[in-house]
C-alpha cells in the first residue's frame, strides 16, 4: 500500500470561503519528488505571491527523517494552474517552515516559522523570487509557532500560535519593522485545538476581514475553518466562527487524511486562487 505524504495542491472559487479542485487541475501540483535540489519527503504550507505575469508558491520543504533537516522552496506558474518547481530559495542551519510571502512598499518579504530557535525573522528579497537576505528579527524571546502578519487599518497585525497548537497569541506595529507590541488580550485563544493555529494569509471579503485556523483535534491539521473577526483595535479584540470548513480531508485520495492551509488571493481573471496542502495518498 502506498504511504501517506503532504503535498501542494490548488484550489479556486468564487471566495475564499467556497473553495474547490478546478476541473482543469490535476492535484496535487507540487510533490516531495519535484524537489530537485534538496532531498525531501514533505512539502507543505504554501505561500503565494501574484506579480503581474508569473504565480509563485513558496513552501515547507523538509527532509523528517533525517534530523529535521529543512528549507524554503520555490516553485513558479504563468497561469497559476500549471506548475514546476524552481529551486531552494532559503536555507539556514535550523529548521525553516512556513514562509509568508508578500509584497510592501516596493520590496517582496518573507516570514518564515523557526520553531527551534527564539525568533520571529524577516528576510527582503534582493532578487525575486531566488535570493533573499535575512533583515531583522521582528520577535524575539520566546519560541513562536506559524507567524501569519496582515495589514489592516493603517496598522500591521500578526498572529502567532503556541507551541502546543491550542493557543494564539496577537501582536501589533505601526511599522513592519516594529516595534512589535503583544495585545493585551493576548493569548486570544487558550486551550483550544480546534482553532488556535494560524492556517493561511488572512483576507478581506466583503469589508469584513478574516482569519484562517486549523483544527487539530482529533488529528493534527485535520481541517480549516474561518474566524470572522468582528472587533480589532490596540486594546479589543473579538471573532466569531464561519461554520462551514474551507478545506478538509476527504477520506480518500491525495487528501485523505489532513489539509492544514489555504493560502487564498484574488485571482487576476476574476475569483480566487489558493495554495493549499493535504496529507494523503498520491495516486501515480
Amino acid at each position: 500500500m502506498a504511504t501517506p505524504e503532504w503535498t501542494i495542491g490548488i484550489y479556486t472559487g468564487a471566495s475564499p470561503l467556497a473553495l474547490s479542485g478546478p476541473a482543469n487541475v490535476r492535484n496535487p501540483v507540487i510533490r516531495a519528488a519535484d524537489v530537485s535540489d534538496f532531498e525531501v519527503n514533505i512539502v507543505a504550507h504554501p505561500f503565494m505571491l501574484i506579480t503581474e505575469n508569473s504565480h509563485y508558491i513558496f513552501f515547507t520543504a523538509k527532509n523528517s527523517l533525517h534530523g529535521e533537516r529543512s528549507g524554503i522552496g520555490c516553485a513558479m506558474s504563468r497561469d497559476g494552474l500549471n506548475w514546476r518547481y524552481r529551486r531552494l530559495v532559503v536555507r539556514e542551519p535550523f529548521v525553516l517552515a512556513h514562509p509568508q510571502v508578500f509584497a510592501w512598499q516596493g520590496n517582496y518579504y518573507m516570514v518564515p516559522e523557526a520553531h527551534e530557535k527564539t525568533f520571529v525573522r524577516l528576510y527582503r528579497a534582493i532578487e525575486f523570487p531566488d535570493r533573499w537576505v535575512h533583515q531583522q528579527d521582528l520577535l524575539t524571546g520566546d519560541k513562536f509557532i506559524s507567524p501569519t502578519l496582515f495589514r489592516h487599518g493603517e496598522m500591521w497585525w500578526m498572529y502567532v500560535s503556541c507551541q502546543d497548537n491550542a493557543g494564539l497569541r496577537l501582536f501589533y506595529a505601526k511599522e513592519l519593522t516594529g516595534p512589535w507590541v503583544e495585545h493585551p488580550r493576548s493569548p486570544i485563544i487558550s486551550g483550544d485545538l480546534h482553532s488556535a493555529r494560524p492556517a493561511g494569509t488572512p483576507f478581506v471579503v466583503d469589508g469584513a476581514l478574516y482569519r484562517l485556523g486549523q483544527d487539530c483535534y482529533p488529528t493534527y491539521g485535520l481541517r480549516v475553518f474561518a474566524y470572522r473577526v468582528t472587533q480589532l483595535s490596540t486594546t479589543q479584540y473579538s471573532e466569531e466562527k464561519v461554520d462551514q470548513q474551507v478545506v478538509g480531508a476527504s477520506s480518500t485520495g491525495w487528501n485523505s487524511d489532513c489539509m492544514h492551509h489555504a493560502d487564498a488571493h484574488q485571482a487576476r481573471t476574476g475569483g480566487w486562487i489558493a495554495a493549499v496542502d493535504a496529507c494523503g495518498v498520491v495516486e501515480e
